[in-house]
């Protein structure tokens, strides 16, 4: 059993930065090589995904709508993974959700993914 915990979200205007952190417990990301991934859903969308790192760190994945813009970084010593938000555009407005994949490979597939984490919302205003 692993819990995700989603932190922080907030109200940003165009063009500023937030950072986002999600720590599992229950279960050491390296015990379980699981990959971890962040995937987003705005009102009245389907939840899409936004990037994914490999249980190692050493590869990553990203939705092109937010590559160069994002960054998705991972300390599994203190069992939390990160998304760096940079140049933020209204259309990033969403509740963002962690979650843990078990197969290790970073997948863009939300079904790949086995535990979720509450979502954290983060509002862009123009």
């Amino acid at each position: 059993q692993v819990q995700l915990v989603e932190s922080g979200g907030g109200l940003v205007q165009t063009g500023g930065s937030l950072r986002l952190s999600c720590t599992a417990s229950g279960r050491a990301f390296i015990t379980y090589s699981m990959a971890m991934g962040w995937f987003r859903q705005a009102p009245g969308k389907e939840r899409e995904f936004v990037a994914a790192v490999t249980w190692t760190g050493g590869n990553t994945n990203y939705a092109d709508s937010v590559k160069g813009r994002f960054t998705i970084s991972r300390d599994n010593a203190r069992n939390t993974v990160y998304l760096q938000m940079n140049s933020l555009k209204a259309e990033d407005t969403a509740v963002y959700y962690c979650a843990s994949d078990p197969k290790g490979w970073g997948s863009n597939i939300a079904s790949q993914y086995d535990y979720w984490g509450q979502g954290t919302q983060v509002t862009v205003s123009s």
